[in-house]
Parts: structure tokens; C-alpha cells; sequence
């Protein structure tokens, strides 16, 4: 057993951009933390310049963010770091909550076969950050460690930031800023920009303890247990036998004291029951916020993950939410940047993740008033159903120990054309995709790893005929073009188009489709449109409304 070693990243010099007046960079990522990180690599995989500020050496200390939900995990697919992940983290789908020492409850996060990834894995935020550091490095991304940004000042068509090095001070300027620099974002203090919710009055300690252990790869959580009465505990297994353990204090608990091994040590006894040897990694003090900022976009400012909204760590929605945020804007950004729309298209990426948060927020803030009930309504309505879920089914379902991030419908996005027909289902305009098994050129492959790309349109369909060929290659040649994957139920060759086998029929019952059936997708993964007949026109019309203006054009 051994606690991991934070590795050093070398600091290059900017002596070469102390230069008046400030040289211009297209787009600037302030933080290198797992948001910002994403932020640059999607930007690179747009073939975006990027430059990325963050003003440490090293990754973060602590597991910090440590459920990766399934919808991150398909995003991690996309940025090209999914497979790494999971090859060392955790997989989990159950979830169980017990009452001292009874079971009262369990979920299970991915119920159905037919998905490439698990419900979650648990892996600790360092590891994550060393995968998305050495994918965005070789991708070609320009990351400056050692370089605080002190002062933002915003205009019309850039932002000049003060950034501070070893070397000495220089100011620099940013066509477009991505802000994500963490939930105390100094930016956003610094620019006086508002963020408003709860705080809430309770505190957690945090151990991450090294120790071979032969429990299940399962979210356990407990109410009142024997070890830890009238408070909560959580366990989660993570990588390289570390475990992490939440304990609840109280909001009268000294956090420097409680800190302290003389206190940790006897509380992990305790629950540990045995004299097994084990070895603390980190160890932290929390109480939790569930708030966010008014507006995610100023001008050319944009703000990411943590540094524009915060929730409780109950329902892991931190690190995944951030995720979601990126998967969300840098599509968008990169249509702008490169002409191909205006800027009022990031408009919807404030509405849309703002729609998000909000959604976020009232679950994270829901399971924690279960959680840590602050008034009597609450308290007795959570002892009634903890009692009554120990012997009664019915009450087991309003057990809320935390309910698990899940990804945004985004059902009232101003991207969306509203459906005018008839469908069953979940993938209704708004909803990130439903993955499936699929076969390409005989080959297993998954639904979720052939889009992504831009804007695409699923035709379902056993044949394709001359006129509906020339329909969709015409989709080609707009100036932002529509790439149609034709599914079908057998294989199909069609000139020009990738055929995608739905061998087991599970793409055309997540989807509700028939035959002709299509969709439009967004370049993250979201559903645009719906039609139960192919119509050219209609897709055009879809992408025009979706992107608000094509080359500068309005539609």
C-alpha cells in the first residue's frame, strides 16, 4: 500500500507574449482542472488554437470528484479517454441505502442490457485529470502551468487577461474566455457576477483510506449505523484499493480538529469492525451549497462547470454536470468562431445548461434536505419513511440517499423543432441519445461511438432509393452539412452512407421507429428533431433553426 504521488508539470516561459500591446489568442480556458481540460480537448478536437491558464503545478490533491456517471462516460468517449477510465476505475450499477444495519433500499443504474457503459465508475480526480492532461498535450492543446490570472477586463470583441508567472506579470487578450476555474472562481469574484442559492449547515469528513477490502464494487450508504449513530455514513470503492468514506459531523463540529488522525482513525475502526491494516490517503472537512450564477454568459466570458454553479455532493452531479456543460458549448463555440454562425448561438448554451443546473440543483437540494433535514417537517417525514421503508416496499422508493446524476432533458431548448407527430418514448426533441449495439461492416460497435460528429441524421430504413440517395447527399452540401447514418435491419449497402445494423432491434424500440423513421442530432448527442418520413427540406429547416444563422445567413 502507498498514498499516490502528485506528479510536478514543468512551467514553459511566456516571456515571448510580454509584449505591448498584448498579443491575441482566439480562445483562452482559464483552469486545468477535469472541466477545463474537457473544455480544451473538444476545442482541439474542433480544430480550434487553445490555450489553457491554470496557476498550480500539479493535479488536484484528494479523490474530490469521484462518481463518473454513465452520460460522462460517453462524452469521455468522445474526448478519447473513456476506455483508459474505465479500465481503471470502478464500474458500479448498484446502489444500496440501509437503515442502522437493515437494507431498506436499492437501485440499479442501468436496469437494461444494450449500453456500452456502466451506470458509474468511481475513480479519484487526479487520475482523471493525468488522463485528460496527456490526451489534451497530445492533441496539441497549449497549457501554461504556473500562470495565475489576477484580473479579466471584458469588451466587445475580446477579453484582456493579467496573468501572473515566475518570469513577472503581462496582460494578454482572448477572442473568447471559458471560466473554469473551480467553485471559489476568482474570476467570477472578480468581475463582481452574481451567484445565488442555499448553504447548507451541516459538515462531512472526507477520508480516502487505503486498504484491501472484499466488499462489493456497490454505493452503500447508511442512516443512523451502530458505528456513526444518528448520522449518515457513504462508502465508495475506488482505484488501487483506496476507499472513500463520507462521514456526517453536524454543523457544530470543529473541522480542524475533526481532521486530526486521532479522530479519523478511531471512526474508521469502528466502521471497519476488524484490525485489518489500512492507511489514510487524504483527509477533508465539507459542508455543501446548492446555488448557481443568474447568467453563464457575459459578452465574450463563458463559465463552466463548478465556477458557474455548485450542489451538493450527494447525487455526484459535480464533475458530471461540468462535463455536460463543455459537451454543450464548445460545439456551438466552434460554429461562431469559425463564421458559421452568429454568437447568439451561445445564448442557448446559457439557457440550455442554466435549464440544467436548475434541474440539478432542486434534486441535489431534495436529497440533501433528506439527508440532513433542517426543519421538523423534514425530519419527520424522513424518520416516517426510514421507519416504514424497514418492513413496507411502497415507502423504500421514498428513500432519498442521494439520486444519481442523470443528464438534462433539454426539452425546452430554442434549438428544438417541436415533434408534430406521434411517438412512444423517451428521445423526444431535447433528450440526450439512448445508446445501442449496433454492427458496422460486420463488425460489434455501439450507436453512441458513430455520432458526435457534427450534425448527423439517423434514416431508418432497408432500402434507400435513387431520389431519397440524392435527397440526403444534398444534406452534404449546405454549409453546415448533415451526415446521414441510414440503420437498418440487415445489411445494406448504400453508396456514400455508413449502415448501421440494428441486429437486435433495440435502436428501433428506443426510438420508436418504423420504417423511413429519421432523426436529427446535435453534435452532443442530443435529439434536434423527429419525423416519422424522411423530408430533405425539413432537416434543412431543423439545422437553420437549431444554429439560428448558417454562414452568416439568417435561414
Amino acid at each position: 500500500m502507498g498514498a499516490y504521488v502528485n506528479p510536478i508539470y514543468p512551467y514553459k516561459s511566456s516571456a515571448d507574449w510580454m509584449t505591448t500591446p498584448p498579443q491575441r489568442k482566439p480562445l483562452i480556458v482559464i483552469g486545468a482542472g477535469p472541466v477545463g481540460l474537457a473544455a480544451a480537448i473538444d476545442a482541439r478536437l474542433q480544430g480550434l488554437e487553445v490555450l489553457v491558464l491554470d496557476d498550480d503545478k500539479t493535479v488536484s490533491v484528494g479523490s474530490r470528484a469521484v462518481c463518473y456517471a454513465k452520460r460522462s462516460l460517453e462524452i469521455l468517449d468522445r474526448l478519447g479517454i473513456a476506455d483508459e477510465a474505465c479500465q481503471l476505475g470502478v464500474s458500479w450499477n448498484i446502489g444500496r441505502t440501509f437503515l442502522e444495519e437493515d437494507e431498506v433500499y436499492q437501485f440499479n443504474l442501468v436496469p437494461d442490457a444494450g449500453h456500452k457503459r456502466p451506470g458509474m465508475i468511481n475513480l479519484q480526480q487526479y487520475h482523471i485529470e493525468e488522463m485528460l492532461i496527456a490526451r489534451a498535450l497530445a492533441l496539441g492543446a497549449d497549457i501554461r502551468w504556473q500562470h495565475k490570472v489576477t484580473a479579466v477586463t471584458p469588451s466587445a470583441d475580446h477579453a484582456t487577461l493579467t496573468v501572473e508567472t515566475p518570469d513577472g506579470r503581462f496582460d494578454i487578450e482572448a477572442d473568447w474566455l471559458v471560466v473554469a476555474d473551480g467553485a471559489r472562481s476568482p474570476i467570477r469574484r472578480h468581475l463582481g457576477l452574481d451567484i445565488e442559492g442555499r448553504v447548507f449547515q451541516d459538515r462531512f469528513l472526507i477520508a480516502d483510506v487505503i486498504m484491501k477490502a472484499d466488499y462489493p464494487a456497490e454505493r452503500w450508504f447508511w442512516f443512523d449505523p451502530p458505528f456513526h449513530p444518528n448520522q449518515s455514513v457513504l462508502l465508495h470503492k475506488q482505484s488501487n484499493n483506496v476507499w472513500r468514506i463520507d462521514f456526517q459531523l453536524g454543523w457544530d463540529a470543529d473541522p480542524e480538529e475533526e481532521k486530526k488522525p486521532e479522530k479519523v482513525i478511531p471512526r474508521l475502526k469502528a466502521m471497519l469492525g476488524d484490525d485489518r491494516p489500512f492507511e489514510l490517503e487524504w483527509v477533508s472537512i465539507y459542508t455543501f451549497q446548492c446555488r448557481r450564477m443568474t447568467d453563464f454568459r457575459h459578452g465574450r466570458v463563458l463559465f463552466v462547470g463548478d465556477a458557474a454553479h455548485q450542489v451538493s455532493p450527494f447525487g455526484a452531479r459535480g464533475a458530471n454536470s461540468g462535463f455536460q456543460d463543455v459537451d454543450d458549448l464548445m460545439w456551438k463555440l466552434a460554429l461562431v468562431m469559425k463564421g458559421q454562425a452568429s454568437d447568439k448561438l451561445l445564448d442557448s448554451y446559457a439557457h440550455d445548461r442554466q435549464f440544467a443546473a436548475d434541474e440539478n440543483i432542486m434534486n441535489s437540494t431534495r436529497s440533501t434536505d433528506f439527508i440532513t433535514p433542517k426543519s421538523r417537517t423534514s425530519k419527520t417525514f424522513r424518520n416516517a419513511v426510514l421507519a416504514l421503508a424497514k418492513h413496507h416496499p411502497f415507502a423504500r422508493k421514498l428513500v432519498n440517499s442521494g439520486r444519481l446524476s442523470m443528464p438534462s432533458f433539454l426539452t425546452e431548448s430554442a434549438l428544438n423543432t417541436p415533434d408534430t407527430e406521434v411517438f412512444a418514448g423517451q428521445m423526444v426533441p431535447g433528450a440526450p441519445m439512448d445508446d445501442a449495439p449496433v454492427q458496422l461492416n460486420g463488425q460489434d460497435g455501439w450507436l453512441l461511438d458513430q455520432v458526435g460528429r457534427g450534425f448527423q441524421c439517423l434514416l431508418f430504413a432497408d432500402a434507400v432509393d435513387a431520389q431519397t440517395l440524392a435527397a440526403l447527399q444534398n444534406l452534404k452540401l449546405g454549409a453546415v452539412p448533415v451526415d446521414t447514418l441510414v440503420v437498418s435491419k440487415q445489411s445494406l449497402s448504400v453508396p456514400g452512407l455508413v449502415v448501421l445494423v440494428d441486429a437486435q432491434g433495440l435502436m428501433a424500440k428506443r426510438y420508436d421507429a418504423q420504417a423511413g423513421t429519421a432523426y436529427l442530432l446535435r453534435p452532443d448527442q442530443h435529439v434536434v428533431a423527429r419525423w416519422r418520413q424522411l423530408q430533405a427540406a425539413a432537416v434543412q429547416a431543423a439545422v437553420a433553426r437549431a444554429i439560428g444563422q448558417i454562414g452568416g445567413q439568417k435561414p
